[in-house]
């Protein structure tokens, strides 16, 4: 909550603007809190939101520390509070690791910079694309991309940690014609060969007859598995499912079964169920072994084209 390009400012939640006093602050959140309140008909996810909200602006030294990582102070700030939104830095790592190949979030990353500065004006000097204060009244494609960029890195940390028995491909060129039509990842493992979305809508969502719905939401699913089966038909390999990733905060369950979609093996995880799903499977997903591992394997890397 709140890390996100797409998520609502603290003030947002508490339904005030950045640069009201502490007593008009206080009222809102005690407001706030009555009107999201569970026991009071509200909503519990709403009613978290407004103390998390408070956490981060209750008090002077969170609220001034909140401002300058935020963009809502004059002076730029280093804080800790400020959102990770820059690209990870490579750091060394002795670790037993999985084989990982392309760039997670690199297409997007790209298209935000590029973006960012149109929109900024031809010209107009951009000192830091990611500094929260351009991001935060950037249009809302704009800030998707960002946010999709994030969303691919953190899939990325979690598959990498999952080990020598797996091989992953980051921006995938599903379509050969089309450099805009990608797989976000490929995972291959013990318990098979998954095409993993990696998605930060900045909404909650929920499935439906297989797919799924929420504002803004345009059948993610069924691209997935129809980009999969692409792959697929060019690579001479069968997948065994699809996993669609998102924000812990953004699903009812951990991790839901949603049944086969074409063929395929769906399920819709939060973040951090995505490592036990990779390991244990997708119910009704075939596992890959022996020879077979290693002859997708083959097949993937003489296929495999980035975007």
């Amino acid at each position: 909550m709140f890390d996100s390009p797409l998520s609502a400012s603290a003030y947002e939640v508490l339904g005030v603007a950045p640069d009201v006093d502490d007593d008009e602050l206080r009222r809102a959140y005690r407001l706030r809190l009555r009107q999201t309140h569970p026991d009071t008909g509200g909503d519990a996810v709403a009613f978290v939101q407004v103390q998390r909200a408070w956490d981060l602006v209750g008090t002077a030294v969170a609220r001034a520390a909140y401002d300058r990582g935020h963009g809502f102070a004059d002076a730029p700030s280093f804080s800790p509070e400020a959102p990770t939104w820059r690209p990870p830095q490579r750091t060394a790592d002795t670790r037993p690791r999985a084989r990982t190949f392309g760039q997670p979030g690199g297409w997007r990353r790209e298209r935000y910079l590029t973006l960012i500065r149109e929109w900024v004006g031809r010209g107009a000097p951009v000192d830091d694309p990611y500094d929260p204060a351009l991001v935060r009244t950037a249009p809302h494609e704009i800030r998707r991309l960002l946010a999709d960029a994030l969303a691919e890195e953190a899939t990325a940390r979690i598959v990498a940690d999952l080990g020598m028995g797996y091989t992953v491909w980051h921006d995938v060129a599903a379509d050969p014609r089309d450099p805009d039509v990608k797989l976000d990842h490929v995972v291959l493992g013990p318990s098979g060969l998954y095409a993993v979305l990696s998605e930060d809508f900045g909404v909650g969502v929920r499935t439906r007859r297989g797919e799924l719905i929420g504002d803004g939401i345009d059948a993610p699913i069924a691209t997935l598995v129809q980009r999969a089966r692409a792959l697929s038909r060019a690579a001479r390999v069968k997948f065994s499912g699809a996993i669609v990733v998102l924000p812990d905060d953004d699903v009812v369950q951990a991790i839901e079964e949603v049944g086969r979609v074409r063929g395929l093996a769906v399920a819709v995880v939060g973040r951090s169920a995505l490592a036990t799903v990779l390991r244990r499977g997708v119910a009704g997903a075939r596992e890959i072994g022996g020879n077979e591992l290693f002859d997708v394997r083959t097949r993937l890397q003489q296929t495999v084209r980035f975007v």
